[in-house]
């Protein structure tokens, strides 16, 4: 039974950690911020915006790009491919 607990442990901890600020990594090369040479970011989404779809109401056709914020300066990253999470 221990075992069982512990292992509820360390699962509730991966989920906890998995929504917060981390690692990251983009085409096997580990990101790091060129301002301050932190390691830690927050991720997020950005839509980027063409003028045509916009000019004809069409924002939702266009793609977006994944965001990461540096937790220390706040140095915003863009990525058109995901970055992976490092653990």
């Amino acid at each position: 039974m221990p075992d069982f607990i512990e292992g509820l442990k360390r699962g509730a901890k991966a989920i906890k950690e998995s929504f917060g600020p981390s690692r990251y990594e983009v085409a096997t090369i580990k990101v790091i911020c060129p301002h301050c040479k932190n390691d830690v970011f927050e991720e997020g989404s950005a839509q980027l915006n063409t003028a045509g779809a916009t000019f004809l109401n069409l924002d939702w056709l266009n793609k977006s790009a994944t965001i990461l914020i540096c937790t220390r300066c706040g140095l915003i990253q863009w990525f058109i491919e995901s970055p992976e999470k490092t653990y």
